[in-house]
């Protein structure tokens, strides 16, 4: 694997952790500035709110730029936006900063997944796409704690110097590590990828993004209420209980990008059915402490398992112009958050119980199931009507790339 798949990393790295990093300081952000925790939590959406808007926004603004020369630029932003969250006066202003934070999130995840995989042998592409989520997995592990602990420390604004301090790395590391021939600027221009998105197949994978993350954020939402109220723990353990979870996603993501190489689609099926029994099981393996936090763990491991196939699946249906598919997959997965909690959150609401959000989540894998599952018929249907109808594009991509889509 080249080593440039390392810088992308650093930047995934530095915006899994700011991303995340808010939770654990909405008490000393909400004391700081004077407003209660709900308010506070609106720093959470304005960050998702710029994820889903600047990730096809940002990613169709620069169709003619270098990709390389596009991600050193996405992660300017993200520093920006950062330093303007550590200097943020007010409530208003720091909304207004972590809504910029976000805008280059997606569209960084979106256009490195298509340098990641022009920089490996085609055998190797689901691997590279794994190998840059992992900063991102890597981040919930020890970035957001470790952020957390400096925020309480020394307060939520150094904080964000420290993540801007990670963005500049991560530039620095993209300018040096990613060769300029490895990163061209893209052919298509933007009516070349605005085509790539009226494709059905797209549309149903990135359905199954929405579908199969939607179910993910259903339960995880609500695990600090299953693991205390439920499994019993103190609300001193959920920290480490948490961290439990990355370990999971980070084995998850590592091991769906090596099966991805090898069957795609296999992969992906494989990855929601394990998600729907992990989820259909938790209110009996929420019964004891032990099988909880093992629940905790194959969590994040069966939903990230699903995370490098669903990219490149999207990036497969949107072979001519893939960077704003890509991208908008990115925003597909922050669509997924806010969905999958407001669903998981009806259940709760509606009184089924503590651990109902997690059988709603299944309920959302088992749609991500019959949407995949969707996909691959229709792959069959146009690969098997090409050769009698004469057409020479199948899926936005030419046929024999369809047909291995669908062989994979």
């Amino acid at each position: 694997m080249p080593l440039a798949l390392l810088a992308l990393a650093v930047g995934a790295f530095g915006l899994g952790t700011t991303e995340f990093v808010m939770m654990g300081l909405l008490p000393d952000v909400a004391d700081d500035l004077g407003i209660s925790i709900p308010t506070a939590g609106h720093l959470v959406s304005a960050y998702a709110l710029g994820v889903v808007i600047g990730a096809p926004l940002l990613a169709a603004a620069t169709t003619r730029m270098s990709r390389r020369a596009v991600l050193i630029a996405l992660m300017a932003l993200f520093v920006l936006g950062n330093a303007l969250s550590a200097l943020a006066p007010g409530e208003i202003s720091l909304l207004a900063a972590r809504f910029v934070s976000g805008l280059p999130h997606g569209a960084f995840f979106g256009v490195g997944a298509v340098v990641a995989t022009g920089m490996v042998a085609p055998e190797r592409r689901a691997r590279s796409v794994s190998l840059m989520f992992l900063g991102l997995t890597v981040a919930n592990i020890v970035g957001v704690p470790a952020a957390t602990a400096m925020g309480q420390q020394f307060g939520w604004r150094a904080t964000f110097l420290g993540v801007s301090a990670i963005g500049a790395a991560a530039i620095a590391a993209l300018a040096a590590l990613i060769p300029r021939e490895n990163a061209p600027a893209p052919t298509t221009g933007l009516r070349g990828e605005l085509a790539a998105l009226r494709s059905l197949p797209v549309w149903l994978a990135l359905g199954t993004t929405v579908a199969g993350f939607g179910a993910l954020f259903a339960a995880y939402s609500y695990i600090t209420p299953m693991l205390t109220d439920a499994a019993g723990f103190a609300e001193t353990s959920v920290t480490l209980l948490l961290a439990l979870f990355g370990v999971g996603a980070t084995a998850g993501n590592l091991l769906g990008g090596r099966l991805a190489d090898h069957s795609l689609r296999g992969t992906l099926f494989g990855g929601l059915a394990s998600l729907v029994v992990v989820l259909a099981l938790f209110p009996l393996l929420m019964r004891t402490p032990v099988t909880a936090a093992v629940s905790v763990a194959l969590l994040g491991m069966a939903a990230f398992v699903t995370g490098s196939p669903l990219q490149l699946m999207v990036m497969e249906k949107a072979a001519a112009a893939p960077s704003l598919a890509s991208s908008a997959n990115q925003a597909a997965f922050n669509l997924a958050n806010a969905g999958g909690a407001w669903i998981g959150g009806l259940a709760l609401a509606a009184g089924f119980g503590t651990t109902s959000p997690a059988a709603a989540g299944a309920g959302l894998a088992v749609l991500g199931l019959a949407v995949a599952g969707t996909a691959y018929a229709v792959d069959r249907r146009r690969v098997a009507a090409a050769p009698a109808t004469g057409r020479e594009r199948v899926v936005a991509g030419h046929v024999p790339e369809a047909v291995e889509s669908v062989r994979r």
